[in-house]
């Protein structure tokens, strides 16, 4: 038994022909290595079945071998190939093919457990590179943000735990920008409203995105939420006050800041001080108004 790994993710954040392509690519592959008695099947989504008459377990073995020797050759390819597998071996007549079947399939998602989410981790850097070389969410910003988080959930007394996610989703937050144009991304005039709509879907893609991986399921909330505001006008949800997430309402304070602080395609930075004076201005429409005076605290301290 064979699952391809990651099948979900690539289809939420890249769309349904990248997902396609990754399973031909990893039928492709499959077929590479089987050999002409074998009989290959895909079985379900992401899942194929090959069955190897007369050969036994330590030749299957051989043949996983190869299979994962195949994919690691794919690790630097745009749509990199992990299959997790399972194989179980019907060594005498009365056995039942089912509980083989079932066998080889507890195996694979074992293996696929183990392996899963390493490679959801692999796809989101790559997510995340993709977006650097696509758009203003540079490398730098990034690291900024997640500074200035670890600042700000220090001065609010967050938990560990909570500065991890603070930190997680100082990393991820736009990650739904990646399916967006370049072009929309970089546009230096102004958007045309089409253009906006496709901009304000990020938070909905990001939540997708993450929720598809266990490792980032805890900041999907908080993403969805990012671009909510605190009198409701905000989007996706049109959440308002304390029914927006309490991080969601922290990074875009941090987000906000940084993005007015520093140069992009479509403006120019802004000093700090006239940054923290528009903070200020929106404390109780756009930003919740402790935290936004906690923040200006925060800056005109250091």
């Amino acid at each position: 038994m064979a699952d391809v790994n990651g099948l979900k993710l690539i289809n939420d954040s890249l769309g349904h022909e990248k997902g396609d392509q990754l399973l031909i690519k990893a039928a492709n592959l499959l077929k590479e290595v089987v050999r002409d008695e074998d009989i290959l099947a895909r079985q379900g989504g992401d899942e194929f079945a090959v069955l190897l008459p007369k050969t036994s377990n330590r030749e299957a073995q051989k043949i996983v071998l190869r299979i994962k020797r195949k994919c690691r050759e794919t690790e630097s390819d745009e749509l990199a190939v992990s299959i997790g597998i399972g194989v179980a071996t019907k060594t005498e007549p009365e056995q039942s093919i089912d509980q083989v079947l079932k066998e080889a399939d507890n195996e694979m998602y074992q293996n696929k457990l183990s392996e899963s989410r390493s490679t959801k981790s692999k796809i989101v850097q790559s997510l995340l590179n993709t977006l650097t070389s696509k758009s203003n969410e540079t490398k730098e910003h990034a690291v900024r943000m997640t500074k200035l988080a670890f600042d700000f959930g220090e001065k609010l007394g967050l938990s560990n735990s909570q500065q991890h996610r603070l930190s997680l989703l100082a990393t991820l937050h736009d990650i739904g920008k990646t399916t967006i144009p370049e072009e929309i991304l970089k546009k230096p005039g102004k958007l045309t409203d089409k253009e906006w709509e496709i901009i304000k879907d990020h938070p909905e893609r990001g939540y997708k995105i993450a929720s598809s991986s266990q490792e980032f399921a805890v900041v999907a909330d908080d993403i969805y939420a990012h671009h909510e505001r605190w009198d409701g006008s905000g989007y996706p949800g049109k959440l308002k006050g304390e029914n927006i997430p309490y991080l969601a309402r922290i990074i875009s304070i941090i987000d906000a800041y940084d993005v007015m602080t520093h140069k992009r395609s479509y403006k120019k930075a802004v000093p700090k001080d006239r940054a923290l004076e528009e903070i200020s201005d929106c404390a109780g429409s756009q930003f919740d108004p402790d935290l936004a005076a906690s923040f200006i605290e925060l800056m005109e301290t250091e």
